[in-house]
C-alpha cells in the first residue's frame, strides 16, 4: 500500500525563504512523504502592498491560485491569500502564515472556504525588541547624526555643549504604549538600564505589570511624565493616531519618540514643527504613515529625526523562528492535534482535531 503523499506550497521571498518551511517541515516529519512547489516573492526587493483586499503582500494571485492546484498544506509570508484564491484553492486545508498576524490572508474567505489559518505570534519579537533600544538610543544619543556628519568630514563637537547633549536611559522614565510581547522585552531591558517604565495598555493586567516592574497608567499621565515614548501597540480602529496632534502637546519639552510598531499609530502632520521648535526633542521611526516615504516627505532632512526602512524584525533569527513557528503548527494539524496559533477557531469543529 503506497504511502499517503501530503502537497505543500511553500511561499517565501528574500527575507523567509522558501526552503526554510520546507527545511522545518522535514526535520519535524522525516518519515512523512510530502510534495513541496515554492513561490518566491520579490519582498523586500520590492515594498508589500494591499492586494486583491488583503493587506501588507507581495506576489500576484493568479500564480499563487496556480501553485495552489492539489496543494492541501501552504507555509506562507507574504503571498495574497484572498477571497479569489480560496475560492479557486479546493483541497487547500490549512495555511500558516509566519507573521504576527494573518494581514494578508481572508480569513473570513478563508472559513467560508473550511481553511484552518495558523499564524506566528512572537516570531520577531526578541529582533524588534532590541531595534526599539537601538533607536531609542540613536535618537537619545545623536549617533546616527554624529556618524552621518562625520562621514562628510564634519565634527560635530557641538553635541558636546550642554544645551544640544543627549538624556541617558538610566534614570529617566520611559513610556511604553503597548504591553505585548515586544513591549514585556523592551521594558525588561530598560529596567536592566535603570530606567522607570511606566505602560499604557488597557488590554493587560496590571497584576502581571506589576510582576514585571512596570507601573500600568493611564495614556494622558504617561505622556505629560516620559521623557521617551516608544510604540508597541497593534494596529486598529481604536489604536489608529493614539499619538495624535493634540496629545502629542503633553509632552515634556524636549521629549524622545520612537515608533517602531506601525506607522498608523501617530499622526505625522504636527511633527516637522514640533521636531524644528525642540518642542519634541528627537524622534526615531522604522515605520511611516506612506511606506516607502516619498522624497518630498516632510520629515527628511531634519537632523533631530532618525529613520530605518523598516528594518525591526530583520534578523536572520527571526526569519528561522518563523519558519519554525509554522512547521510546528502543520506538524500539529497533520498529527490530527489542534496548532496552538488559529485565527479562525470557529472552523475547529468541522475537523477532527485532538487537543
Amino acid at each position: 500500500m503506497s504511502k499517503k503523499v501530503t502537497k505543500i506550497l511553500c511561499a517565501g521571498d528574500f527575507f523567509v525563504l522558501p526552503e526554510l518551511f520546507e527545511n522545518a517541515i522535514r526535520e519535524r516529519m522525516p518519515s512523512h512523504s510530502f510534495e513541496f512547489t515554492h513561490i518566491k516573492t520579490q519582498w523586500p526587493m520590492e515594498p508589500f502592498r494591499d492586494i486583491d483586499g488583503v493587506f501588507e503582500a507581495s506576489g500576484n494571485v493568479s500564480e499563487l491560485i496556480e501553485k495552489l492546484q492539489g496543494v492541501e498544506i501552504a507555509a506562507t509570508h507574504l503571498a495574497p491569500f484572498s477571497a479569489e484564491v480560496f475560492k479557486n484553492a479546493p483541497n487547500l486545508k490549512m495555511v500558516g502564515v509566519c507573521r504576527g498576524g494573518p494581514v494578508n490572508i481572508d480569513v473570513n474567505a478563508a472559513t467560508e472556504a473550511g481553511v484552518l489559518i495558523s499564524y506566528a505570534p512572537g516570531r520577531n519579537a526578541q529582533a524588534a525588541a532590541e531595534f526599539a533600544i537601538a533607536l531609542m538610543l540613536a535618537a537619545m544619543r545623536r549617533i546616527t547624526r554624529g556618524d552621518a556628519d562625520l562621514h562628510k568630514g564634519i565634527w560635530r563637537g557641538d553635541f558636546y555643549s550642554y544645551e544640544k547633549t543627549g538624556i541617558e536611559i538610566s534614570g529617566s522614565t520611559v513610556g511604553l504604549i503597548g504591553y505585548g510581547a515586544i513591549g514585556k522585552i523592551v521594558a525588561k531591558i530598560l529596567i536592566a538600564m535603570g530606567a522607570h517604565v511606566i505602560v499604557f495598555d488597557p488590554y493587560t493586567n496590571k497584576a502581571l505589570m506589576a510582576a514585571d516592574g512596570v507601573e500600568s497608567v493611564e495614556l494622558d499621565y504617561l505622556l505629560k511624565n516620559s521623557s521617551v515614548v516608544s510604540l508597541h501597540a497593534r494596529l486598529t480602529s481604536d489604536s489608529k493616531h493614539i499619538l495624535s496632534e493634540e496629545n502629542m502637546k503633553l509632552l515634556p519639552e524636549g521629549a524622545v519618540i520612537v515608533n517602531s510598531a506601525r506607522g498608523g499609530l501617530m499622526d505625522y502632520k504636527p511633527l516637522p514643527d514640533l521636531l524644528r521648535s525642540g518642542r519634541i526633542g528627537a524622534l526615531a521611526l522604522d515605520v511611516y504613515d506612506v511606506e516607502p516615504p516619498p522624497n518630498d516627505w516632510p520629515l527628511l532632512g531634519i537632523e533631530n529625526v532618525v529613520l530605518a526602512p523598516h528594518l525591526a524584525g530583520a534578523t536572520k533569527q527571526t526569519a528561522w523562528r518563523a519558519a519554525n513557528i509554522i512547521a510546528d503548527e502543520i506538524e500539529l494539524f497533520l498529527d490530527g492535534r489542534v496548532p496552538q496559533f488559529v485565527a479562525n477557531k470557529e472552523i475547529l469543529s468541522t475537523f477532527s482535531l485532538r487537543k
